[in-house]
């Protein structure tokens, strides 16, 4: 197989790595080593979670498999346990082709988070220090309010009684195709539609793949 182009963003205690060009595809480690290692183990999953949308997606054999593109200086943020630093590549235009596969691995990520909600309903998710003690629905919440939060810095705004995530899918489509933001965040910085769906897939995944984890045994 071809290489796999990553991108290794390193804070004082933690290192994400992530796929170029596959969002949502980040894990983190407490170096570089362990960043990549923790990023191939999670190749597999991460091919569940895609599903018809994994075309062109190889899991790779190992380390050997991936090249590093890009080394980032992390923050705050990367030691806390998300990425925070927007990869170069994330600031290339988007075509239309290039939107809809974006947008169709965003919606793949909320799709893995929604199945993972939906088997976990009702159930006691284990405690410890993965998440703490919050349940199913305080993580779905979570994730939604997040994404509120992110939304605002990609220059949309919510809709009352709209969709959210429809909402999130127009305002990609709006940035994608130079029009002019609906709002500007406080910050005055706007994320790139690329970066938007990076952070907003790792995230949904993230919390996905945490109730799988402490949900308890079938049977």
């Amino acid at each position: 197989m071809s290489s796999v182009a990553i991108y290794l963003e390193s804070a004082s205690k933690r290192v994400f790595a992530g796929a170029i060009e596959w969002p949502g595809w980040e894990r983190s480690g407490r170096d570089e080593d362990g960043a990549v290692e923790a990023l191939v183990a999670s190749a597999p999953r991460y091919a569940r979670a895609l599903g018809r949308s994994r075309s062109g997606f190889v899991v790779p054999a190992g380390p050997e498999d991936l090249r590093i593109v890009e080394r980032l200086t992390g923050n705050a943020t990367t030691d806390f346990g998300a990425p925070g630093i927007a990869p170069a590549a994330d600031e290339r235009p988007l075509d239309d082709a290039e939107t809809e596969r974006q947008v169709r691995l965003l919606r793949a990520a909320w799709a893995a988070l929604d199945r993972a909600a939906a088997a976990a309903a009702g159930a006691a998710l284990r405690t410890g220090p993965r998440g703490g003690g919050r349940q199913v629905e305080a993580i779905v919440t979570h994730v939604a309010d997040a994404e509120g939060a992110y939304l605002s810095k990609l220059g949309g705004r919510a809709v009352g009684g709209a969709d959210p995530r429809e909402v999130i899918v127009e305002t990609i489509g709006t940035r994608a195709r130079g029009e002019p933001p609906a709002r500007t965040p406080r910050s005055g910085v706007l994320w790139t539609p690329r970066y938007f769906v990076r952070r907003a897939a790792w995230h949904a995944l993230d919390h996905a793949w945490e109730i799988e984890d402490r949900a308890p045994p079938e049977g």
